[in-house]
């Protein structure tokens, strides 16, 4: 058996069958929109039902939703007719997952969700099904087939309502103005968190704690002051203020290496002249974009006016949980 070619059997057929579903899409989708849209501004709760396979898939749309903002709950389809229909709201939005649009437990449940003012979306493979007729807008995520190779197990199908719950997530999210620092609100801990809602002001190193050193130092002196504070740069500045340079190791080892006799030479001769800064408002993120890009470690922190108020050391980064 060769196992590559049967794993790229089955992700072609599951990638093909999500790209019938995205050229599929019609004004059923944005109906589903429309009722999520209206029941998310008016303060009400997405309810997500489903069972077995749908239900799992069911659980990681809610998380997904909720974690973009929009409030959703899964709903047991067994506990619900032993009390906890109690979560239901007049104005929440029901989600209704079942590719045969049969599921006994998801039908046995149509007659209690009737009492409540709610509206219902279906996601089925079968239009014709009792839950399609029972809901206000239908979702079709039907497959041609499987990616299991006795065309059984729920592959493609689940493939396929997954991406879907994907897209109404965004879909919504987009609709609703939802942005980097709203999702940062909601993802607080960690990397994401950080790097979206830390400001440089909070991460970067004060000038009393770096070395600011002027044009006319020696190297010999940087490097002391470099060595006592375990740092790996040095911040030049003019004697009127303003910034001159950055003297990092790596300036140190490329002269060094080249023959200069450093101990000799005064910093200003060495530096690296104009050197990469950042606004002390900016974002984490931006730290990281920039040291990136630029194949930096060391960055010099400036306020508004331009004036020299700090220094970040890309070994602060795993200190703050950026990286």
């Amino acid at each position: 058996m060769d196992y590559l070619e049967r794993a790229r059997r089955v992700l072609t057929i599951e990638s093909e069958e999500v790209s019938l579903l995205a050229k599929r899409l019609d004004h059923n989708f944005e109906k589903a929109i429309s009722l999520l849209l209206k029941t998310i501004t008016s303060r009400g709760k997405i309810i997500v039902l489903g069972v077995g396979k749908s239900g799992h898939i069911g659980e990681k749309m809610a998380a997904t939703m909720t974690s973009t903002g929009a409030p959703a709950v899964v709903l047991n389809s067994l506990n619900a007719l032993h009390g906890d229909l109690g979560v239901v709201c007049d104005g929440d939005l029901f989600i209704l997952l079942s590719y045969s649009g049969e599921t006994e437990e998801l039908l046995n449940l149509l007659p209690s969700l009737a009492h409540f003012d709610a509206r219902r979306i279906a996601m089925t493979g079968n239009l014709d099904s009792t839950l399609a007729k029972s809901s206000d807008v239908v979702l079709d995520v039907s497959v041609s087939q499987e990616a299991c190779p006795h065309n059984l197990a729920p592959t493609s199908s689940t493939a396929v309502m997954m991406a879907l719950g994907d897209a109404l997530a965004m879909v919504l999210l987009e609709a609703r103005g939802f942005t980097r620092e709203n999702f940062a609100r909601f993802h607080p801990a960690g990397h994401l968190g950080n790097s979206i809602l830390l400001r440089v002001r909070t991460m970067m190193r004060p000038l009393s704690e770096v070395v600011v050193m002027k044009p006319e130092t020696s190297v010999s002196a940087v490097l002391e002051e470099l060595t006592a504070k375990h740092l790996g740069a040095a911040i030049i500045i003019h004697s009127d203020g303003t910034l001159a340079g950055i003297f990092t190791h790596g300036d140190f080892v490329r002269h060094y290496t080249s023959g200069k006799d450093l101990t000799k030479c005064s910093v200003g001769a060495v530096m690296t002249c104009s050197p990469i800064t950042i606004d002390q408002d900016k974002l984490a993120a931006d730290v990281l974009a920039i040291l990136e890009h630029h194949r930096i470690e060391d960055l010099i922190v400036v306020d508004t006016a331009q004036k020299v108020v700090g220094l970040i050391d890309s070994q602060d980064l795993f200190k703050w949980r950026v990286l």
